[in-house]
């Protein structure tokens, strides 16, 4: 006899819903024999709350399997299942569906335990340390919308496994070490150009000029003379293919200076590098996320480690060299992972496998999560698997290493394509970012003009710090609130509203909370809970939820989870709101009671927030 559930038992959960799963799994697995294979519990919270707070559903399909009548099949489950101290006596109804309701005792114990600074939230069973590759910008060059999905999927999924316990790593795997760095220090040194003096805007622009000075079009040339298109044409692609051919001579000359140590070249390489790290860390500020110096780790911290893993993989004889070039195989697929070219030179692949190998058997890391751009999933499929023939699956330690790829879409324009500017060029993270709080500033400042409004009557510097917090957390919800891998349209006037499925609802939500306390103004983390109104239930019921939510988006890596969530939290404060007084209740006791149940929730929102990496004001 074999049963299996479709998720992972939690039998000390506070949430009623999943200890009626468990509940009923282990029923299931008693009464049904062979037919339990594979059955879910189908506990669902009830359509109609007059007859419960969740149904059972499992009865119909294992009453199917079993070639038994449905209602004598829930019969047998409510027999075999221990719910005395967790819900009133079960209904059958129609055909065999189980209406269960929670013992007010028992919902009201699991609030007691949940209303702690955890707030219910347990660690990890097997916590352990997590390398988070985010943000991954590339010297030199402006950062974009792309860096914006990266670097705050990536915090947020730092913030929640941390929550949980674990001893989170930030990466920032900078792109500067290689040829195209090479191009733009050459140019510049060319040039005299004062690096000194030199922003980031003239570093992408030198970035471009250096890339299309480079740009070799040996094809473009081959069709001229093969159609004869005359020489003047055929003569202007020999001068730019030998232009080309020269510029990336004198920067392969430049790269291989600077890996050789040359002093001045890479004083003045380390300058490119303070000035793109300049404006990260503006941008990281202004989206208050945490990545500074200490976080770097780019290409060129790998340089002394890639011959080593070369070497590890041909000792290992787990590379072979085809055509001149070293490449592993893939068993499952045709395409080799090519890491050493012909010429001896190494490859993003080769990288890549040195900062697993370090992150695996030196910082011994049991996850590590790279936040990078869906494009480069089957790159990230050959790597992890080269990795994992290579043995670094394991860590230090002897720990299973999870490898895993957070991919995430496009950011799209409202014409469906990549986004830019007006303008037509690509939109910068800076001008994304200063507009979101310019709008954010003015949306909070003719809101506070309002006589009635909380925020009526603030000085200029507090408006504009609820601005940067609105727009901030505007553009932020919008990126976490969807599947990551779905591209989605960035529509500031649709981020920025205070209603519907935005950041600000939910900061707004807040702010109406802590009106309410500060109105209550008193201590009540001691009352009793009352929880006898329907919409008090249900909100209850879902804050329960809180911990599997939290557990569920660090499974999954799934920060949209959280965020579905809380805008469950929000809809279902506001029908208690709108159906239950809170100052003006029947009785005092029941005043103190749906206070601290407002507490609770602004607690949980205000924690479910700052998981996304949001901040939730006080005042709006």
């Amino acid at each position: 006899m074999e049963a299996v559930a479709s998720y992972t038992p939690a039998s000390m959960s506070l949430d009623p819903e999943t200890r009626l799963k468990d509940t009923f799994a282990a029923a299931i697995a008693t009464i049904g024999g062979d037919a339990a294979h594979g059955m879910d519990p189908a506990i669902r919270p009830s359509g109609k709350p007059e007859f419960g707070d969740f149904q059972c559903n499992a009865a119909l399909g294992l009453a199917k399997k079993m070639g038994a009548n449905p209602r004598d099949v829930a019969q047998s489950l409510i027999d075999a299942a221990d719910l005395s101290d967790l819900c009133e006596t079960p209904v059958i109804a129609g055909p065999g569906f189980i209406n269960l309701t929670v013992l007010p005792a028992a919902l009201q114990q699991a609030m007691d335990v949940m209303d702690t600074e955890a707030l219910g939230v347990t660690p990890d069973s097997d916590p352990g340390v997590v390398v988070i590759d985010l943000c991954g910008v590339n010297v030199a060059k402006q950062m974009h919308v792309g860096h914006l999905r990266s670097t705050i999927i990536g915090d947020s999924l730092a913030r929640i496994l941390t929550r949980l316990g674990n001893d989170v790593r930030r990466e920032n795997h900078l792109g500067d070490w290689g040829l195209p760095i090479a191009m733009v220090l050459h140019e510049l040194r060319a040039a005299g150009v004062d690096l000194d003096a030199i922003n980031l805007t003239d570093l992408d622009a030198a970035y471009r000029e250096a890339q299309a000075k480079a740009k070799l079009d040996a094809a473009g040339l081959d069709a001229a003379r093969a159609r004869h298109s005359g020489p003047h044409r055929i003569a202007e692609l020999e001068a730019q293919n030998e232009g080309a051919s020269a510029s990336r001579a004198a920067a392969a000359e430049t790269l291989v200076a600077l890996q050789g140590g040359d002093e001045a070249l890479r004083h003045d390489w380390q300058k490119l590098i303070d000035v793109t790290m300049t404006a990260v860390q503006d941008a990281s500020d202004k989206l208050s996320v945490t990545l500074g110096p200490e976080h770097n780790c780019g290409e060129s911290t790998y340089r002394d480690d890639l011959q080593p893993v070369i070497t590890h993989l041909e000792e290992g004889n787990f590379a072979h060299v085809d055509d001149g070039a070293l490449v592993v195989d893939m068993p499952d697929r045709e395409r080799p992972l090519l890491v050493r070219k012909r010429d001896g030179g190494f490859l993003y692949a080769t990288t890549d496998l040195a900062a697993i190998r370090r992150r695996t058997q030196q910082t011994g890391a049991i996850r590590c999560i790279y936040a990078v751009d869906a494009r480069q999933r089957d790159h990230f499929r050959d790597v992890f698997d080269a990795a994992r023939i290579a043995g670094w699956g394991v860590n230090a330690d002897g720990h299973d290493v999870e490898l895993h790829h957070a991919a995430f879409g496009s950011v799209l324009g409202p014409d469906k394509r990549p986004l830019k500017t007006r303008s037509g060029t690509n939109a910068t993270l800076s001008s994304l970012l200063d507009e979101a709080i310019a709008r954010g500033t003015a949306e909070v400042t003719e809101r506070s003009l309002r006589a009635s409004s909380p925020t009526h009557g603030l000085d200029h510097t507090a408006l504009a710090a609820i601005g940067r917090a609105v727009g901030i957390g505007a553009i932020k919800y919008a990126d976490l609130s969807g599947d990551a891998v779905k591209d989605y349209v960035f529509d500031m006037d649709r981020m920025v509203a205070f209603e519907g499925d935005t950041g600000p609802y939910l900061q707004y939500a807040h702010a109406r909370m802590c009106s309410i306390l500060r109105k209550g103004g008193e201590d009540v983390s001691e009352s009793p809970w009352g929880l006898e109104d329907v919409t008090e239930r249900r909100l209850a019921l879902l804050l329960l939820r809180y911990d599997q939510v939290v557990h569920a988006a660090a499974a999954s890596l799934q920060p949209h989870r959280i965020a579905g969530y809380l805008r469950e939290i929000a809809e279902a404060f506001s029908a208690f709101y709108q159906a239950c007084s809170v100052m003006q209740a029947e009785s005092d006791d029941l005043r103190r009671s749906r206070l601290r149940l407002c507490d609770l929730v602004r607690r949980v929102l205000a924690d479910g927030l700052q998981l996304l990496g949001i901040d939730a004001p006080e005042r709006m």
